[in-house]
């Protein structure tokens, strides 16, 4: 039921050092006091001293502060298409990105980090996660982002209810837990869209492992506007959504 095939093989993947070269002060002043922060926030919430609901929404105030238009004039774009990010296939590229090191920027953070690029009509497939927190920042284009509630768990079935549906553009934020808006599905519209995405593991008590569950939220309607989605696999699920 739990896919790991994408994002829990990240060693799998190229790293990419996200900024330019920088001065230190330029440095700190787009990453370093969020990044700090955001990395606390994380280790608190997998210790479970932070509930998961108060996690996202401290992150996501978080990320409404981000210095933006610093952010995005230093991201190394132009290497990220040496790297190869072209938009072929289905679904969204993902590159492990890394961060330089510098005074007041973590020298080991606690949660996993992305960016995912798409081109227009590729997705961010409909997927849910077991034992995660995770978090997306857009940082340029145009996206649809779909949320759902996760209510049960079947053999085959996950039953579901939407949430949310609306158009995000650059610095728009969303977060997702075991406990709110557990499966998320984002679709680019624009004819490139780059997410930051960051994921923090374990953050359940008692729960071991940590993954992706792919889902048809098309799936047969029942009562209380609910949805049995049916579980499915990567490959479909790109197939479908990607």
């Amino acid at each position: 039921m739990t896919s790991t095939r994408r994002d829990f093989a990240l060693g799998a993947l190229a790293s990419f050092a996200l900024f330019k070269s920088l001065p230190a002060e330029a440095l700190r002043r787009v990453s370093g006091h969020w990044l700090g922060e955001l990395d606390a926030l994380s280790r608190e919430v997998q210790k479970q001293k932070l509930p998961q609901l108060e996690w996202q929404a401290k992150v996501e105030d978080l990320f409404s502060k981000v210095p933006l238009d610093d952010f995005l004039r230093y991201i190394d774009f132009e290497s990220l298409e040496k790297k190869g990010m072209e938009f072929n296939g289905k679904g969204a590229k993902s590159l492990r990105i890394d961060f330089p090191k510098a005074e007041g920027v973590p020298s080991s953070l606690v949660f996993g980090r992305q960016l995912f690029a798409l081109k227009k009509g590729r997705s961010v497939v409909p997927h849910g996660h077991n034992n995660m927190a995770t978090a997306f920042l857009i940082l340029k284009g145009k996206l649809r982002g779909r949320h759902y509630e996760r209510h049960a768990d079947e053999p085959k079935h996950l039953i579901i209810s939407p949430t949310m549906d609306k158009e995000f553009g650059p610095g728009g934020a969303a977060t997702i837990s075991e406990l709110k808006d557990n499966i998320h599905w984002f679709e680019a519209l624009s004819d490139s869209a780059f997410i930051f995405n960051i994921h923090v593991v374990g953050v359940t008590p008692g729960k071991r492992g940590a993954g992706r569950v792919y889902v048809d939220p098309n799936g047969e309607k029942i009562e209380g506007g609910k949805l049995r989605a049916r579980i499915i696999e990567e490959d479909e699920a790109d197939k479908l959504y990607g």
